[in-house]
């Protein structure tokens, strides 16, 4: 649950995993993302089909002559298909009818565009290399090179990512060197940091042999008739190779580069499935890989890239449960940046810029990923299919997607929906998989607080009615949505009774005035002074949330249940337990992500339950009020989940007979608990037959106020029966619920769930997306010294953007060595217009060369900004 308590939206495990997310750079000229989706009218139901043409601050709904509730389909059927190539042709043969993985290949690309198929442009997924940095000795005794920093990031120097962009992609990429997304707000912020950077990680082969040398040299490696050998025996790198897409072609080219200055490599294609065990689950140490062609997706536009750092080159990350992130080592001062940025400890945008100044920085010298491209990709579907896809997470990753995908002419149907791979990790909402590819079909069976606005990656509310968020004066937050309050207090004071702690002994919360009653009696230790206690605890944010007054009596678990207090209280238990020594089912790999989330949690407290309203006190803040929603809606950050299945599970990891974590598993030996499929459902239904036995009701000193028996028997019960007819655990809220799966087949069915609470059309009014076009045009060649302008034609579906949506348009000017040397705003002439005037005096500190001008436009529809650059020569 605390990884969704800082309302980040990390990032989704895509193409290798994806990530907050998120879930996070390029200055090349872009190809303008194309948009080929339209809504359409149906006749049966009435659906909000205007296209967005300006801020949606306020969704209406249309009372629909003819009520349909839960998914517009009747069945989802996903099913994996490894190839966009092989994707094309069934669809083209009406054997699937969308192919939700996003693609860059280019050959099926002009096939889509040839055969008049529908597809989407997105910018939110990329690819790197993950790196082992393990050792330097590992388990059987090999010698593992990229324990060493400066090999890890002397990789940067070592792969053209030109070369990667043109040969391999097609040109449906951008080169990237560091975990930002030029294509993102901040992105575009930091452009001359990036920039920066870019000179530093350029392509240079013979200075990374160079740097690899010396290094393996010190590690004890000697090169034998040009091949790396330790101990008598070749240096062996492991790759695991994706197979479904362009990975398969970039882990090759590594691969030849890397053979190219002495090293062997095991190239080992493997699928997602095959390789996730390894990398993910596998203990580091094992020495069962090197390096992993990873790739991810956000799942929303990042508008606030801060969370970024700490949860990619942390072990406090979200995935710190991953024996990988456990074998991340970084500095005292990098941790104390990651950590501010991540819990926004800071109170102004120059020391937020100064904490991005340094967290780039300290990213790219642990060489724990290597990033290569930015992908612009394509994602194809039958002309009849209709979806709300995000600008980042496309459909596969995106919160509403399973709730507006349809067919455009009807009402009903089955839908075929394929993707690269699915089932890639074990289903468990506290640390499962967290794959795009199970994202989709999680996210279409769950309920969520709020859910992602696909264009902007603000927020609305889904399960909540409404909210306030109360923050500091002098903090520069903003909203836009009309759907929330933003109020300022000169301080925030958190209440006496608010729960602030959890003590697992007891199996109680901790208040605040109970805590700082604590503090007072610490008895310092010696040779230290006894710390001022505070008369009360402080926030610089609260987020209030209402829920609808009928919550408890219309949302329905799918076995039938309500949703319950009780199912919120034990998500906010599980927040803590986890963590502490002193609980039943600890595991250390959960205090990492832990100790983050305290660092900035304040507190928080239920003030109603008629209608349920909670507060939530927090150190963080953010710069659009939206992001700092606190619903605690029982969403663990790997799915929703009610308190009955949260206790079969808490049961089993208990008696250790299966574990939440991938670590704990692999410390006990024992299975990662899987509420899907597989042998750990007989465990679970042990467990489920011994709580109804004697009526169990977990962390009774707390949850037994919230739950009674007679609620523990009919929870039970109701599981019991949905177990006995589904075979399986996964019970969520939302539009559809899981009916089969076929684990061998890769085979998902999802049924439209009738008894949800909200009407199919409730998110009709996402139209098309108003991307920014963006083209420059100037002088080839400026005389030093001497004035130029330069224009920037800006427009929308060939028509120029209006001026009353633009936020502005800014420029950045990079001289012959990459230096940044001016920047600026352009001016308006007329609608769609901007010109800019390099003085003769910025003409006249330039050098004879080519010099690069970056422009870039931000717009009030969508966050993605509009970029473009244009290369002259100074003469």
């Amino acid at each position: 649950m605390h990884k969704k308590l800082l309302v980040i939206f990390g990032i989704v495990m895509a193409l290798g995993l994806v990530l907050a997310a998120c879930q996070p750079t390029d200055t090349g000229e872009e190809p303008t993302p194309e948009t080929i989706i339209e809504t359409v009218v149906v006749t049966e139901e009435v659906i909000v089909t205007e296209v967005v043409t300006e801020v949606v601050t306020e969704i209406v709904e249309v009372e629909a002559p003819v009520e349909r509730y839960g998914g517009w389909l009747d069945t989802i059927v996903v099913v994996a298909d490894p190839t966009v190539e092989s994707a094309v042709a069934r669809l083209l043969a009406d054997d699937i009818d969308i192919y939700a993985q996003t693609a860059t290949n280019a050959e099926a690309f002009q096939t889509v565009q040839d055969e008049g198929l529908k597809y989407v442009r997105t910018l939110g997924s990329y690819n790197e290399v993950t790196v082992n940095p393990a050792g330097p000795i590992l388990n059987d005794g090999s010698l593992n090179p990229f324990s060493s920093a400066v090999i890890r990031k002397a990789l940067n120097l070592l792969i053209d990512r030109d070369y990667i962009v043109q040969e391999i992609m097609g040109g449906l990429a951008v080169p990237r060197y560091t975990f930002m997304n030029s294509l993102f707000p901040d992105g575009a912020k930091y452009a001359a940091t990036l920039a920066q950077l870019e000179a530093e990680l350029a392509y240079d082969p013979e200075a990374a042999d160079a740097t690899i040398t010396t290094e393996m040299e010190a590690l004890g490696a000697e090169k034998v008739d040009g091949v790396w050998t330790y101990e008598g025996e070749p240096v062996t790198i492991i790759f695991l190779i994706r197979i479904e897409d362009e990975r398969l072609e970039i882990g090759d080219y590594v691969s030849n580069q890397l053979e190219s200055i002495g090293f062997t490599v095991d190239r080992q294609y493997k699928t997602s499935s095959e390789a996730s065990p390894l990398w993910v689950y596998g203990d580091p140490m094992d020495g069962m890989w090197h390096l992993y062609t990873g790739g991810w997706i956000s799942s929303a536009i990042s508008r606030d890239d801060g969370w970024v750092p700490q949860f990619m080159f942390s072990p406090r990350s979200g995935y710190g449960f991953s024996p990988l992130w456990q074998n991340y080592v970084i500095s005292d001062e990098a941790d104390a940046v990651y950590q501010a940025l991540d819990t926004n400890d800071f109170t102004t945008l120059e020391e937020r810029d100064a904490l991005f100044e340094q967290a780039l920085p300290f990213t790219v010298d642990s060489g724990y990923r290597i990033f290569l491209v930015t992908r612009q990709s394509f994602l194809p579907m039958d002309n009849d299919v209709e979806v709300t896809y995000d600008l980042a997470a496309a459909v596969a990753g995106a919160n509403l997607a399973g709730r507006t995908l349809r067919f455009a002419d009807e009402v009903g149907g089955v839908m075929t929906f394929a993707m690269a791979d699915v089932l890639t990790d074990p289903w468990n909402p506290i640390a499962g998989s967290n794959w795009v590819y199970d994202s989709f079909p999680i996210n279409s069976i769950q309920s969520f607080g709020v859910v992602s606005d696909p264009f902007t990656g603000l927020v609305w509310p889904e399960r909540i009615e409404s909210a306030t968020i109360t923050t500091l004066e002098g903090l520069p937050v903003g909203k836009t949505l009309d759907w929330l309050d933003l109020e300022f207090v000169p301080e925030i004071a958190v209440p006496g009774d608010a729960w602030v702690d959890w003590d697992a002994l007891n199996q109680v919360f901790i208040t605040a005035d109970e805590k700082l009653a604590m503090m007072a009696e610490e008895e310092p230790a010696e040779g230290e002074e006894a710390e001022e206690v505070p008369e009360y605890f402080t926030a610089r944010t609260k987020s209030t949330v209402v829920y609808p007054a009928d919550l408890f009596e219309t949302v329905k678990w799918h076995d039938g249940s309500f949703v319950s207090l009780g199912d919120f209280i034990m998500g906010m238990i599980l927040t803590f337990d986890q963590a502490m020594e002193d609980s039943a089912i600890y595991d250390e790999s959960m205090v990492g992500d832990y100790e983050s989330f305290m660092s900035a949690f304040k507190g928080f407290k239920i003030t109603s339950t008629e209608p349920l309203t909670i507060e939530y006190y927090s150190s963080v803040w953010y710069l659009d009020a939206e992001w700092s929603v606190t619903t605690l809606w029982p969403d663990y950050g790997f799915g929703e989940m009610g308190w009955p299945i949260a206790t079969l599970g808490i049961m089993a990891d208990a008696d250790e007979e299966l574990a939440f974590s991938a670590a704990k598993a692999d410390a006990l030996e024992v299975d990662v608990i899987d509420y899907s499929r597989g042998p750990q459902l007989e465990i679970l239904k042990a467990k489920l037959d011994a709580a109804i036995a004697e009526t169990y009701i977990p962390y009774a000193p707390t949850l037994g106020q919230y739950v009674t028996a007679e609620e523990a028997a009919d929870r039970y019960q109701n599981v019991l029966d949905w177990y006995r007819v589904q075979g399986h655990f996964w019970i969520g809220t939302g539009p559809y619920y899981l009916d089969k799966l076929f684990p061998v087949e890769k085979t998902i069915t999802l049924t439209r769930n009738q008894e949800y609470v909200d009407l199919a059309s409730r998110w009709s009014v996402f139209g098309e997306p108003q991307l920014v076009d963006l083209e420059l045009d100037g002088p080839g060649r400026v005389t030093i010294g001497e004035e130029a302008m330069f224009d920037a034609y800006i427009t929308f579906a060939g028509e120029p953007y209006s001026s009353e949506d633009i936020i502005g348009v800014s420029y950045l000017l990079f001289d012959a060595t990459g230096a940044l040397a001016d920047s600026g705003s352009l001016e308006m002439v007329e609608e769609g217009l901007y010109s800019v005037t390099l003085s003769a005096d910025v003409t006249g500190a330039l050098e004879s060369g080519s010099n690069r001008l970056l422009v870039v436009a931000t717009s009030k529809l969508v966050a993605i900004p509009g970029q473009a650059t244009y290369e002259f020569v100074t003469e």
